[in-house]
């Protein structure tokens, strides 16, 4: 199965909302299984340290999709040479699971140094940001295929709305 994740903080509350969606095949517009998982307590904020937030509400979310071979995350694989993000960190803390598994992670923004790819959708002129732990240019290909006729693609939109409730 293929997983995407996202996760929502508020502040205000404070809770974290964790959410998920699995799928079979890149190129699906709507998911074979969600998943949203709340959190009332997160880490605050910390310049350069964005996976100490994440990993703790991600990783119990994952343990509802067991068969995960790939896990797109929103953010970044990989910020530079010896710079881990989101995704690396996420690799990482996966132990052996990692072993059968890839991380492809989907950013908005560019980040300077980052070893991705551009990958344009639909009509925009704004490209995603892919990067990876395995082969990149086929991340790229696979983002490239996924639903939607739009920048974002379809369940990384959804995963999006759910982690907001919708």
């Amino acid at each position: 199965m293929l997983v995407a994740v996202d996760v929502l903080y508020d502040e205000s509350i404070p809770q974290a909302r964790a959410a998920g969606v699995g799928f079979l095949r890149w190129d699906q517009a709507t998911p074979d299984q969600e998943e949203v998982r709340t959190f009332e307590s997160f880490a605050g904020y910390q310049p350069g340290q964005f996976y100490l937030r994440e990993l703790p509400c991600v990783l119990p979310l994952l343990e509802a999709f067991p068969d995960a071979r790939c896990v797109v995350v929103d953010g970044y694989v990989d910020l530079g040479p010896g710079r881990p993000g989101l995704g690396r960190h996420l690799y990482d803390a996966l132990g052996e699971r990692a072993a059968n598994l890839t991380v492809v992670g989907v950013a908005k923004t560019s980040f300077h140094g980052a070893p991705g790819r551009e990958v344009f959708r639909g009509d925009s002129k704004r490209p995603l940001f892919v990067t990876s732990t395995g082969p990149i240019d086929e991340a790229a290909a696979w983002v490239k295929q996924m639903a939607g006729p739009h920048r974002m693609p379809t369940l990384l939109k959804r995963v999006d709305r759910l982690t907001r409730g919708d």
